[in-house]
């Protein structure tokens, strides 16, 4: 849109049309029509700074902005989790003085077959009353893909606390944690299961 001025043949069409044309809503008063100050944009006054808060030397900024909410590794998501099992005996565990009753290793699989084998691993150590199981997952390896979504490292590894904590093995599972290095480390759960009934 330009900024022309408009010119006086024009102004005279505008107001005679102004004139003629009914207003929409005949309560309210019919405007007037527009004077010459049409052909410049109104600006209206600039807004005037906000003043600044005092700020002393060693003080700490106020939080603010935007917070991104990601999601924590999960090391300290297997941290945070509160402890449902005896403290004496998750004690020992996380000292690895327990020794896994059984162990199943899931290194190779796929995920739909490593999933299928730790649910009936699950199922029959709990059929047998045992209560202490080893899962090892392995640490997984780094993939070199360069597609445009990150991949992360050791899907197996991510996968199994979150099957351990859904229907049907959740009704079986009292506590899981990462497992000591003598029988693992990172790339191993301890899983500690519930008395059968």
């Amino acid at each position: 849109m330009s900024s022309r001025r408009l010119r006086p043949d024009e102004l005279d069409l505008w107001t005679q049309v102004a004139r003629t044309a009914t207003p929409l809503n005949p309560v309210q008063p019919r405007p007037k029509p527009p004077a010459q100050t049409l052909d410049r944009p109104v600006q209206s006054a600039p807004e005037a700074p906000q003043p600044v808060k005092p700020f002393a030397l060693g003080q700490k900024a106020a939080r603010g902005g935007p917070v991104h909410d990601v999601l924590p590794g999960l090391t300290d998501r297997m941290r945070a989790l509160p402890v449902t099992m005896d403290r004496k005996a998750y004690g020992k565990l996380k000292r690895g003085k327990l020794s896994p009753e059984a162990r199943i290793d899931l290194h190779g699989m796929t995920v739909d077959r490593a999933h299928g084998a730790l649910s009936g691993f699950i199922f029959r150590a709990h059929g047998q009353g045992k209560r202490l199981v080893l899962v090892i997952t392995g640490k997984g390896r780094r993939s070199d893909t360069d597609g445009p979504m990150p991949v992360r490292q050791g899907v197996l590894r991510h996968n199994v606390p979150h099957w351990l904590s859904i229907p049907p093995l959740s009704g079986l599972v009292m506590q899981v944690t990462n497992a000591h290095n003598r029988h693992g480390g990172g790339g191993a759960y301890y899983v500690y299961l519930r008395r059968p009934r």
